[in-house]
Parts: structure tokens; sequence; C-alpha cells
């Protein structure tokens, strides 16, 4: 599984401009909001989602989005939608609650979760994710993201809760 050091070592290889971020760590948006400090861009939630039938979900909306996880799984066919646990998380994803982020799904070799990305992100100039660890945020131009997520062979779908539709797949 990646750590936060081989991930900054793969976006530098891409030749990825990021800005890290260090701070104490982070589990809720609360917590985001009041600790770490004055970091520019989109910041972010990330929910870790699975059905019934073992499906899994990644969705990365804006922090302060209110999402509707009933009319979520009804516009993407998941029906049943609830929280993955942390057991699942550290299988898929290789990474500890707090910590969700979309450069986890770098350890998902088999691609089992389908990625879903808030519309009002895409349409971001930056972008703030967890690298794998909630003790550090890096910033990284949002356009250089999506990139390197389609270089390393992750699929993105960009959904906008406005409509609770995907309006492109990338």
């Amino acid at each position: 599984m990646l750590t936060k050091t081989d991930l900054f070592e793969l976006l530098s290889v891409k030749n990825k401009e990021f800005q890290i971020h260090d701070h104490d760590p982070l589990f809720t948006v609360e917590d985001s909001e009041n600790l770490r400090g004055e970091i520019k861009g989109a910041h972010t939630k990330n929910l870790f989602l699975k059905n019934k039938k073992n499906n899994f979900f990644l969705f990365s909306c804006d922090e302060n989005a209110k999402v509707d996880l009933k009319k979520f799984s009804k516009s993407i066919d998941a029906k049943n939608l609830s929280f993955a646990n942390a057991e699942y998380l550290e299988q898929f994803l290789g990474i500890k609650p707090g910590s969700v982020s979309p450069f986890a799904l770098l350890n998902d070799k088999d691609n089992v979760v389908e990625f879903y990305l808030d519309e009002k992100l895409f349409n971001s100039e930056i972008i703030n994710f967890h690298p794998l660890i909630n003790t550090t945020t890096i910033s990284i131009k949002t356009l250089e993201f999506i990139n390197f997520l389609l270089e390393n062979n992750k699929k993105i779908h960009i959904f906008s809760l406005d409509s609770y539709s995907i309006v492109k797949s990338l």
C-alpha cells in the first residue's frame, strides 16, 4: 500500500505541482475548518460508501455540500447506500478512517471502488485532499489532480449535486 511519501514521489515523477500543508489530525469538516489554517482552494469531504451487494463508491464533494444519500444512490443506480466500515476502507483503499481521499484509489489495484467527483470541485481551480493520512493536506490544481488519476487508470464520474446526475465520465 502506498504511503504519503510514496504518493509525493509519484506526483513528483509525474511532474505534478502540489503544496504540502502539515497540521494536527483532521477527522471532520469542523476540525478542518478550525485547524487547517489558511489553505487556498476548494476543501473536500470524502464519503466512502457501499451498498448491500458490496459495491463500493467514493464520493468527493465540497466540504459544505449537503448530500442526500438516498437520492445519490438512486441516481447512480446503487440502491441502499450506507457508509462502509473501517475494515473495507483498509481492505480496498489501504487507509484509516479520517484519511479518506481519492488518492487512496491508487491502492485499489482491481478498481473495485467507483469514484464520483462533485461538479463544484471539478470546476474549482485548486483542490485539497489528504495524502493518505489526516495530518497533512495537499493542494493541487484540479486539472493536474484529474490528469493524475486518469494517468493511473482511475475512472472519474463528475456528479452534479444540483441535478443529482452524472454530468460527465472521464
